[in-house]
């Protein structure tokens, strides 16, 4: 029987997961309700193999298999019980993603897992009448190339689950941590600590956002700096995760005034080709 892997939400991480499972040999289905994005989705994916068949990653048969194993479904409803994987990947948002993963839930996957980057997966886990197989699984932007997956152990989760998790890890190419249920879990707790004083001090006008970059890439290590990783990840994402981690550890994770601005004027990044820099066809300006 053919391994089968659903993700919920057809966004810029939804897809990274889809493309990066069909690579690993699931038969995956893509579920968007949104018929703007589902309409995309294939042609993206697509140009996803595409660019990898480019650049020698991946043989013209191997993409062409993976893009068979990808189909898009409108609702969850269409979505065949009993999938080995089903990963929630919608915005940053408590009510929607619990929504989801009580929906999900009906399909009874053999495991269930939420790409939120910041919200408790025991405050998810109160949505769903079986918890103990339910659990944060992170991934990162750009899924195929970060070889990251933290993996988010909730109050209830049971041991076997992880342990499922953790072999999902390996199979999909990734290398995992393994981290206790506390909202931000330990990358996005660290990682928009740096994002929130980098923006900081693009509004102190300490330096241009390209210098602090390369301040960070060049005295750090970082392969990228703060304010291009913020136009990555999208800058209404970043200050979804704020405010999330502002109301569990106070105002040390306020969101900058000029984040909410740009924000509130769409400047969302990369995504939207305006952030603090400026994209043309995906490419940093």
């Amino acid at each position: 029987m053919t391994d089968r892997f659903v993700v919920v939400g057809a966004g810029t991480m939804g897809l990274g997961i889809a493309y990066v499972a069909a690579g690993a040999g699931y038969e995956v289905e893509l579920v968007e309700v949104d018929a703007g994005r589902a309409g995309a989705a294939r042609e993206t994916l697509g140009g996803l193999w595409d660019r990898a068949v480019a650049r020698g990653r991946i043989t013209e048969a191997a993409a062409g298999q993976a893009r068979a194993r990808v189909s898009v479904r409108r609702e969850l409803a269409e979505v065949a019980d009993r999938p080995d994987v089903l990963v929630e990947a919608v915005p940053e948002r408590a009510d929607l993603k619990r929504r989801v993963l009580a929906a999900a839930e009906e399909r009874r996957p053999a495991l269930l897992g939420s790409n939120t980057s910041s919200i408790a997966i025991g405050e998810l886990a109160g949505a769903l009448a079986a918890p103990e197989r339910f659990l944060g699984l992170h991934f990162f932007n750009p899924v195929w190339a970060m070889a990251l997956l933290e993996v988010v152990v909730g109050p209830a989760t049971a041991a076997s689950t992880t342990d499922a998790a953790v072999a999902l890890a390996g199979r999909l190419g990734k290398d995992p941590v393994v981290v206790r249920d506390l909202p931000g879990f330990a990358t996005s707790r660290l990682g928009v600590a740096l994002g929130l004083e980098a923006i900081r001090m693009v509004a102190d006008e300490v330096a241009s956002p390209a210098d602090i970059d390369k301040a960070m890439v060049l005295g750090y290590r970082h392969p990228v700096g703060p304010l291009e990783l913020t136009d990555l990840v999208g800058l209404d994402v970043r200050l979804d995760i704020a405010r999330t981690l502002q109301a569990a550890y106070g105002d040390r994770f306020a969101p900058p005034p000029l984040l909410e601005s740009m924000v509130a004027r769409g400047l969302l990044g990369k995504k939207t080709g305006q952030g603090f820099y400026r994209w043309e066809g995906g490419v940093r300006q």
